[in-house]
């Protein structure tokens, strides 16, 4: 049992680490589709990765498009703050893609207008709130997935 984290251009290596570690913890594996905002070797990436790097399984792909077309046929769900659905809802299942956008922006609106059934938010409770950080998101969907998939 395993689940798909997907980085669509991120941005930050500390939650990149941080994220890696994470997927590493859990049993999922890592997907980052460039541009990326820092080098992968950054040694901020590293030091939130620490020495669990190299145990993880990560994929890379050039750009959102070569993405989507070595996934095509996988089953995804989007993650953005514009999702009506919470993630409590997500028709989660083995080997399900989770797509996450990069920190500044989200995902991209094409992405968005396009998967409007399969979007998800993570609930806010406060109006002086407009996103989470994206390594704590990631971290709630995944382990709210590991949770219902038990």
């Amino acid at each position: 049992m395993h689940l798909n984290i997907v980085l669509i251009e991120p941005e930050i290596p500390n939650n990149t680490g941080n994220i890696g570690r994470l997927a590493l913890a859990s049993g999922s594996r890592l997907h980052l589709v460039k541009p990326f905002g820092f080098e992968i070797d950054d040694t901020r990436l590293k030091r939130a990765g620490l020495d669990y790097w190299q145990h993880l399984s990560v994929t890379y792909y050039d750009s959102i498009d070569d993405f989507f077309l070595k996934n095509k046929d996988q089953k995804m769900v989007f993650l953005s703050s514009h999702g009506k659905k919470d993630h409590w809802n997500l028709p989660f299942e083995d080997n399900l893609f989770l797509v996450f956008g990069k920190e500044s922006v989200g995902l991209p609106k094409s992405i968005i207008e396009m998967n409007q059934n399969r979007l998800f938010k993570i609930p806010l409770y406060s109006k002086h709130v407009r996103s989470l950080n994206l390594a704590n998101a990631v971290s709630i969907v995944v382990y709210e997935g590991l949770k219902q998939l038990q």
